[in-house]
């Protein structure tokens, strides 16, 4: 996602007397088919210009690859869930892969764009139903003193995503046609999927989620106020960073080359917001997470003034990277604070809201970029994330606490370890 999650207790489950390198052979296969997912959601981002010039359609139009799978992905969180609660965890995450791959190669050989979008449709319901279901698997593939660690691993496929997945298919698609990144992220993908069929053990379900649980979390003050502000600083992350790679090669005059490095730069900025995020969200929720949306919005709204050239787009894509790195793990932090007692109906809730954020994000400013500019959607963007500092500020000037977990309740952990206090 164009999306991070922590891990939930909702499908522990002993797991079988298997090898070391088994068990953490079928952790790599979770974080592969997890790499495979957010490369291909996000891929578009570095190839939107030469996809939109193959088809002769704007950078709106082409914004739509990013705005279909988050949309799709927020309808098949819930429903996937709660639609496979009693089918064995194994069969449904290689079906997914499946799809997956299918999407890549229909993509490769899309003879008009609506065959595209309909390869994004099933990217989408990929992304919903592989969060919903294996965001809590790291328990049950290795023993209880290795579940962090596995964790760690599971989800650093999230920045790995960005920082090697994306640029890396910029950059074969610069070599060989954007066609071509898609056929070689298919390929990939059935990779992963045979090693996660041969190495995953039967994980059947251990816990179902019902719909009136997800219904009853929006009872919560603390769960209406984590969706309002995840929903104001995604909008102005994807709003404006779904269309960075035009505003590069249209305002700023950046080869196709060099937008791949800066991708890259952006990705590696992005682990290093993650992993502060990670470590100071648990003890400063309220300052952490609006640490992060005002480093975006310094970034966004100064990017049509510096980022005119080389120098100040990059060192203003490290500051947005940082500041959205830390985003992810903020979020669920609030999500999981707000639903102690429900910790794998949060995971789904924060599925749903940031995938239908992003597609939003990524749908309005694709509006915007068509009928003003790429810095027009820069400004808005980062309008909307000071708007998301402001809302932080009012909650803490409200002195709005957390509710006080029940004894008894799971406690859940992000991908970095640190979860809430």
């Amino acid at each position: 996602m164009s999306s991070t999650a922590i891990v939930t207790s909702g499908e522990v489950s002993a797991p079988s007397a298997r090898s070391a390198l088994l068990s953490w052979l079928a952790v790599l296969s979770v974080m592969l088919g997890i790499f495979s997912i957010v490369t291909t959601e996000i891929l578009p981002i570095g190839l939107l210009t030469s996809i939109g010039s193959s088809f002769t359609i704007s950078d709106g139009m082409a914004g739509l690859m990013m705005t279909m799978p988050g949309f799709l992905a927020a309808l098949a969180a819930p429903l996937v869930t709660v639609a496979t609660g009693r089918i064995d965890r194994r069969l449904m995450l290689g079906a997914l892969v499946l799809l997956l791959a299918l999407a890549n190669f229909l993509a490769a050989v899309a003879s008009s764009y609506w065959m595209v979008l309909v390869s994004r449709v099933m990217v989408g319901v990929t992304i919903g139903g592989f969060w919903s279901i294996g965001a809590g698997l790291a328990g049950r593939l290795v023993p209880a003193e290795s579940a962090a660690r596995a964790t760690s691993v599971i989800f650093a496929a999230v920045p790995l995503g960005s920082v090697v997945g994306v640029p890396l298919g910029t950059l074969i698609g610069d070599l060989a046609g954007w066609r071509t990144a898609f056929l070689v992220m298919g390929l990939f993908t059935v990779g992963v999927l045979v090693l996660l069929l041969l190495v995953l053990p039967p994980l059947p379900a251990a816990q179902t989620t019902r719909l009136h649980v997800l219904g009853g979390m929006f009872r919560s003050v603390n769960t209406r106020f984590a969706l309002a502000i995840t929903f104001l600083v995604v909008l102005a992350h994807f709003g404006t960073y779904t269309y960075v790679a035009p505003f590069l090669e249209r305002v700023a005059h950046v080869g196709s080359g060099r937008i791949t490095v800066f991708l890259l730069i952006y990705g590696v900025a992005g682990i290093v917001g993650n992993f502060l995020g990670g470590s100071s969200v648990a003890r400063h929720p309220r300052a952490t997470f609006a640490a992060a949306a005002a480093l975006i919005a310094g970034a966004t709204l100064l990017f049509p003034v510096l980022g005119r050239w080389d120098l100040g787009a990059v060192a203003l894509l490290i500051v947005w990277g940082v500041g959205y790195g830390a985003v992810p793990v903020c979020s669920q932090t609030w999500f999981s604070k707000a639903s102690p007692e429900a910790p794998e109906a949060s995971t789904v809730l924060f599925t749903s809201s940031f995938q239908a954020t992003f597609s939003t994000g990524a749908l309005v400013g694709g509006i915007v970029v068509d009928h003003a500019s790429p810095s027009t959607v820069m400004t808005m963007g980062g309008a909307a994330a000071v708007l998301m500092v402001l809302v932080v500020w009012v909650h803490h000037i409200g002195k709005v606490s957390w509710p006080e977990p029940r004894r008894g309740a799971p406690m859940t952990s992000n991908s970095l370890d640190c979860g809430p206090s």
